[in-house]
């Protein structure tokens, strides 16, 4: 244990917060400052991989261009060379709250009124995070990594983003070597073959509500066609759970396709929810056409060797035409 040292000649170690393999992140107080400062170190021990201080200084390099009120600050980076440990520390400011999956495991449940609220402000910060050139996805968005402050009132309490150690930005997933990172239960399906778009959070906040709303980790609850079925364990209004379903949807096109769209999909009643919100897209040189609504969607599939020349009377003759009508529920989100 490290507790009394001082990294640096300036951060004396009061608490270690968690630990897991070559990682330790520790409580600290700054002796210049007086202030709570949490350091997170990464050592070079017997199964250090490059990989980790990869993902270790693009943290630090991401923490350092963040500037928002409901994530941590970057305050120093600096090499660690004592008889005891060597490797680096990223030291960032200390939020002092309880993460939801300790709320959880302590006892406490959350309403659909506090899911809904811990949704809207997760949202604000992925907008803020997405709209970044380049936007910055968080990769590892799940119960242990939102703080949650005290409850005042009606609120919920403040909900704060922490640990980017997985962050990669949208321009280093599109060449180069792709590090597959995110924790099973949360992350989409594209995340495991190393591909994460800015829908990729949204997947992992989706299932995070669920877990809040049902207490059962999502990877504990059934699936069918990979999709979570959670309807069943909660007494939730349909709006809601048509609003989940899109969150955690497998495929990338039938996910929402931005935090913003998403944010706004929860303050509308479900039938207002526009479905080309979704990231459907038609293959270039498909003749294939699509007239989609929330009630349905309409596909005409033109025969082989359809010409626009043809009479409209041939056209319905030899084309496809079906529907598929789509249940459309009742009430608010």
């Amino acid at each position: 244990m490290m507790i009394g040292e001082t990294l640096n000649a300036r951060y004396e170690i009061k608490q270690q917060l968690g630990k897991k393999a070559g990682r330790r992140t520790l409580l600290a107080r700054d002796v210049v400052t007086g202030e709570l400062v949490v350091v997170k170190l990464l050592s070079f021990s017997s199964d250090f991989e490059w990989d980790d201080l990869k993902l270790f200084e693009r943290e630090a390099e991401t923490l350092k261009s963040l500037s928002h009120p409901l994530i941590p600050r970057y305050l120093d980076y600096f090499e660690v060379n004592s008889p005891k440990i060597k490797g680096f520390a990223l030291v960032q400011s200390y939020i002092s709250a309880s993460t939801l999956e300790q709320y959880i495991q302590s006892g406490r449940t959350f309403t659909a009124a506090e899911v809904k609220q811990v949704a809207k402000a997760v949202l604000e910060i992925l907008i803020y995070l997405h709209g970044l050139h380049p936007p910055v996805i968080h990769r590892d968005l799940k119960p242990s990594n939102i703080l949650l402050g005290d409850r005042s009132g009606n609120d919920v309490g403040q909900v704060y983003l922490v640990d980017f150690g997985s962050v990669q930005t949208a321009l280093a997933t599109e060449g180069g070597t792709r590090t597959v990172v995110g924790t099973y239960g949360y992350m989409p399906p594209e995340q495991f073959g190393g591909r994460t778009v800015p829908a990729s959070d949204l997947y992992s906040l989706g299932a995070t509500l669920i877990y809040l709303l049902t207490g059962t980790h999502p990877a504990d609850l059934p699936q069918k066609d990979f999709c979570i079925q959670f309807e069943s364990v909660g007494n939730l209004s349909p709006g809601l759970t048509r609003w989940l379903k899109l969150m955690t949807q497998p495929s990338l096109e039938r996910r929402f396709s931005s935090a913003s769209i998403a944010l706004q999909a929860l303050d509308e009643s479900p039938a207002a929810i526009d479905i080309s919100s979704l990231a459907v897209t038609q293959p270039v040189g498909s003749k294939i056409q699509l007239t989609k609504d929330w009630d349905y969607l309409e596909v005409f599939i033109p025969p082989v060797g359809f010409h626009p020349i043809q009479k409209s009377s041939q056209m319905l003759t030899s084309a496809s035409f079906f529907f598929l009508l789509l249940p459309r529920s009742v009430g608010t989100i």
